[in-house]
């Protein structure tokens, strides 16, 4: 058994034993493995079960299974992205317990997929949607055209592809990271393809705000978990707490609790976080196969319904006065479709989208419930709310509109309505996409553990470093969940372990500093370029 040499001594001066590695090779056992394919079986049914019954609520008829059995290639696609996600990136969450000996790594992968599958259940699907935001409105709008099914697999496939790369040579690379580069890829080629400029293809604006978030985050788990560690210097002066786990000997009582309970917290959060993108792809998918029971959420109360009534009208009055003195004849949506696009004020912009709000309020209206729009309609009702919704939303943005406040507050009241009736998450997506990032904990782990435990720091990791780390990168998730910014939970965590190293003057490994900036920036432009290269070719296929 390998043997990590300290640097340290406790206080008084007596030397500290060395700290042994963990086990990390023992496999689970077959009662594990049998619990393991049960829930996996129980999962797959599950799902099978809500798509038949949600498909049947509509009283639709099938005549075709082929949009069924591309929703199941996509399906298996999108849950095996959070599948690798699962033990790509919460392997960080449990690599301090299980080199503080604080849980054997059995046991923690378990109990971390725990907390993540529910983290994912009671998450908000405010990320979800951020991140389906990036996408060019016009695939959105045709997500069940070849060119919406080629956005989404090429997107996807190119995610997974890079995150098994990092995997296979222990980097602890982001999945949030390759996942935004993916969409920025497709979203660059689809312009191209299109005859357009490869920058228009992208909400740049949304990307920026995405992208200081993932900038900033490994900047702020290794500062405040630098911090953290000295901070706790000053007011906890038990030496155990600075020392590394003597041989194979647990932690202290308290100081186990408090590991276990970090552990938890960035489980828990890293399912909130990183388990909505893929419940935001997975909509993308449902409403592009099955449009009838997902494009529009025919949960929403009536009282809701005549709610939108009520913020209608008074969005359509605000609009209609911003495009006073002009008229259009024809179709509105070809306008509002490019201002989404080009995020340019027209002439045409405000009386186009007055007139399409119109129009979407006459549709509720004509039918009273969104459970009543009839099948064949029901995909041009959604994509109308949808693109009045990303109008409303970039018009608020502009500057330049000189909107009110009373006006901001009417425009996002009605923003709201349109949202809760697109912007919806079935229970059963929560609960497929909450086994796929739970079991995936499970499998795979080692590789990116055994990095952040021994590679990235040149002394055993001791308690205070473990918590310190860990308590900033659950707090730092959290705060982005809320603010629906995904994050990397592999940036934080690792960059948080570094932090304390430094702060304790344990010394950094060179090497694997460098090969972590190294995955770090060339996620994005690989990323890019891997999916922008899938698209093309799938977009040719399909």
């Amino acid at each position: 058994m390998t043997d990590i040499t300290l640097n340290s001594s406790l206080a008084d001066g007596a030397p500290i034993q060395p700290a042994s590695r963990p086990n990390l090779d023992k496999g689970f056992n077959p009662l594990t493995m049998i619990i393991f394919f049960g829930i996996l079986a129980a999962g797959l049914l599950y799902v099978a079960y809500s798509i038949y019954s949600d498909v049947d609520a509509t009283g639709t008829k099938v005549t075709s299974y082929l949009p069924y059995m591309l929703l199941l290639v996509a399906l298996l696609i999108a849950l095996g992205f959070e599948f690798v996600n699962g033990f790509h990136d919460t392997a960080n969450a449990v690599a301090t317990v299980i080199y503080t000996h604080s849980l054997p790594a059995e046991a923690a992968v378990m109990w971390s997929g725990l907390f993540n599958f529910l983290g994912v259940l009671t998450s908000t699907g405010a990320v979800a949607f951020g991140i389906v935001s990036l996408l060019p409105v016009e695939l959105i709008l045709q997500v069940g055209s070849s060119a919406g099914f080629a956005m989404v697999f090429a997107l996807l496939i190119a995610a997974i592809l890079w995150n098994l790369g990092t995997w296979y040579f222990g980097l602890p690379a982001s999945s949030s990271h390759t996942l935004i580069g993916s969409i920025i890829g497709v979203g660059v080629a689809n312009a191209l393809l299109r005859g357009r400029d490869g920058t228009s293809g992208v909400d740049w604006g949304k990307a920026t705000e995405i992208g200081y978030a993932l900038l900033l985050s490994p900047l702020v788990g290794f500062i405040c978990a630098a911090g953290l560690l000295l901070l706790l210097k000053v007011i906890v002066r038990n030496p155990a707490l600075y020392a590394a786990p003597e041989g194979n000997k647990a932690p202290p009582l308290w100081i186990r609790g408090l590991l276990i309970l970090t552990c938890t917290g960035v489980s828990f959060a890293h399912g909130s976080n990183d388990g909505q993108k893929g419940m935001g792809l997975i909509m993308l998918i449902l409403i592009g196969t099955v449009p009838t029971a997902y494009a529009l959420n025919r949960a929403l109360p009536e009282s809701q319904v005549a709610q939108f009534q009520k913020t209608s009208e008074a969005a359509s009055k605000v609009v209609a006065a911003k495009g006073a003195g002009h008229s259009i004849i024809g179709d509105p949506r070809p306008a509002v479709t490019q201002y989404v696009s080009s995020h340019h004020i027209s002439e045409g912009t405000y009386p186009s989208l007055s007139v399409l709000v119109k129009d979407v309020g006459d549709q509720v209206q004509k039918y009273g419930s969104l459970n009543k729009v009839p099948a064949e309609v029901v995909g041009n009702t959604r994509n109308d709310m949808y693109l009045t919704s990303e109008a409303i939303r970039f018009l608020m943005k502009d500057k330049e509109n000189d909107l009110s406040k009373e006006e901001v507050a009417t425009l996002n009241a009605y923003k709201a309505s349109l949202d809760s009736a697109t912007k919806f998450i079935p229970t059963w997506v929560k609960v497929a996409v909450a086994i796929a990032l739970g079991l995936g904990t499970m499998i795979g782990w080692k590789r990116i553990v055994v990095t952040v435990g021994e590679k990235i720091g040149k002394t055993h990791l001791t308690y205070a470093q473990g918590a310190s780390a860990e308590l900033v990168a659950a707090a730092t998730i959290g705060a982005a969940d809320m603010f629906g910014l995904p994050v990397s939970t592999t940036h934080v965590l690792s960059s948080g372990v570094a932090g304390a190293m430094a702060a304790n003057g344990s010394g950094l490994q060179v090497a694997t500093i460098r090969n972590m900036v190294m995955a770090w920036v060339l996620t994005l432009p690989a990323a890019i370029l891997l999916s922008g290269c899938l698209y093309v070719i799938f977009s040719r296929v399909f």
